[in-house]
């Protein structure tokens, strides 16, 4: 029951943080969606022009996995939910650097550079986003399936 758990948490707050991002750059202009969905870096995958819906698939299987390993360690004990917000936040700490890889990596000029300011500051934005949709889903998910008395 975990893993589904946290398929559906990982499902939903990656849904959640690409459909932010992709409205910052709708609004914005700062092509930082593009960035998310980037992966002309990769070996082998890299070199094919992958639809959008495709692309995306890729954003939320790391999604999905971010997601099962936030629930295997908010299953551990009863953790109050300041704690479980506090993991979310330490455990997302690489995905609010992965920027700057992404952005130096981009074979593609369609991507803001790793000095734009205003790209990194969406970007952490979005993922702050993301690491406190984790805790208050899965405690959603875990009231809806509670065991009433």
């Amino acid at each position: 029951m975990k893993v589904i758990k946290g398929i559906w948490i990982g499902f939903w707050s990656g849904l959640l943080l690409g459909l932010l991002l992709r409205w910052i750059q709708s609004v914005t202009g700062v092509k930082i969606y593009t960035l998310l969905l980037n992966v002309d870096f990769l070996p082998v995958i890299g070199a094919i022009d992958w639809s959008e819906p495709m692309a995306f698939s890729f954003h939320l299987f790391v999604s999905l996995i971010l997601g099962i390993i936030f629930v295997y360690l908010a299953k551990r004990r009863a953790y109050p939910f300041g704690f479980l917000v506090m993991v979310s936040l330490l455990m997302c700490v690489p995905l609010y650097l992965l920027y700057f890889p992404l952005a130096l990596l981009a074979v593609t000029d369609q991507v803001p550079s790793a000095t734009n300011l205003e790209a990194i500051l969406y970007w952490i934005f979005a993922h702050l986003t993301y690491a406190l949709a984790l805790p208050i889903l899965y405690k959603t998910f875990e009231r809806k399936n509670a065991p009433s008395q």
